[in-house]
């Protein structure tokens, strides 16, 4: 099953049930009005939106064209949004670009931190930004929803609660990151609105590639039409969502539509840092990464990060090639104060 929001003149949008080729919905507010509803009372209404997808692709479900440019992200705004950093990697890499050691606990418990989540931005919405020297960067990730979790689930409790799955663009400003850290109480500014795909999809809509708690796909990012990253991920995942879930719910419940995100997705090369896609490697889902490696090897970066204008995909096509969640297409704008 894929669900999608479409925009209307509500904050939180409508509820759809989009075909497995995302080019047809039906609506479905005579189920649940919007995804945070349906999330509300999944064990009655999920039932019921797996039955409008059957019908969809047998053609017994009334439709309508389906356009990615016209959905919100599935959830426009949700109760928490949190963001792990599973691929342990990408944070040695990055860690070591702003001179920050890496203690050995990060290899045992999970990093996260709480993101804003009042504010999600539509897939196809621009990344808007009052500065570029503040180091716009795209960040390709993986995220899930939840059911309700109890407090001190435990990592099968919290795979069991996996309602749907998604990508994510959680940019970031580099430039604003290391004096934030220094204070020592984490992202709040260096971590502006994310951006989530067009569609979210159920478990067994992904079939073998969900694995272990694990999406076990190549995650395609681009920047201006040239491949940037082809980092699969379920690969060098050193935290699967069963454990990042039961890490958010160490010491409180996380309500139904809590989102966890999984951290840049990342692949080492032969035990070392990975390779541009353009050299034959898995390229990268970050700039700051292509950077840090830069450094190690030439003492300084080159790849700049992204200006106004540019423009980021993130995609993930299933074992046949075609799209799974849909894409995230964003263009870098200037902010103009009204």
């Amino acid at each position: 099953m894929k669900l999608a929001t479409l925009k209307d003149s509500t904050r939180d949008g409508r509820l759809v049930v989009v075909s497995k080729d995302l080019t047809r919905c039906s609506e479905v507010g005579h189920i649940a009005r919007t995804l945070q509803a349906a999330l509300d009372d999944w064990a009655h209404v999920g039932p019921r939106l797996t039955l409008v997808a059957e019908g969809i692709e047998t053609g017994a479900q009334p439709t309508i064209r389906f356009h990615e440019h016209d959905a919100a992200s599935p959830l426009p705004r949700a109760y928490q949004w949190a963001d792990g950093s599973a691929y342990v990697n990408h944070v040695e890499l990055v860690r070591k670009a702003r001179g920050a050691e890496m203690p050995a606990s990060f290899w045992t418990d999970p990093l996260m931190y709480q993101g804003g989540s009042d504010s999600f931005l539509g897939p196809r919405d621009p990344i808007v930004m009052a500065d570029e020297a503040w180091g716009i960067d795209l960040e390709g990730e993986v995220a899930v929803i939840v059911d309700d979790v109890a407090m001190g689930a435990s990592r099968d409790e919290a795979l069991e609660a996996i309602r749907l799955v998604m990508l994510v663009n959680d940019v970031s400003l580099r430039g604003l990151i290391p004096a934030e850290l220094a204070k020592g109480f984490g992202f709040f500014q260096s971590k502006p609105s994310t951006a989530f795909s067009p569609v979210a999809v159920s478990l067994d809509e992904l079939g073998d590639a969900w694995d272990g708690g694990k999406l076990r796909l190549p995650l395609l990012a681009g920047i201006n039409g040239k491949p940037f990253g082809r980092a699969n991920a379920g690969v060098d995942m050193t935290f699967d969502f069963g454990q990042l879930v039961a890490h958010a719910a160490k010491t409180r419940p996380l309500v139904a539509g809590t989102i966890i995100g999984s951290g840049t997705v990342s692949n080492k090369l032969d035990g070392g840092p990975g390779k541009p896609v353009s050299d034959g490697g898995a390229g990268y889902s970050c700039i700051a990464e292509i950077r840090t490696i830069e450094t190690i090897d030439q003492g300084a970066p080159k790849t700049s990060f992204l200006k106004f204008g540019d423009q980021v995909r993130i995609e993930m096509h299933d074992k046949s090639g075609h799209s799974i969640f849909g894409a995230i297409e964003q263009t870098v704008a200037k902010y103009e104060k009204a």
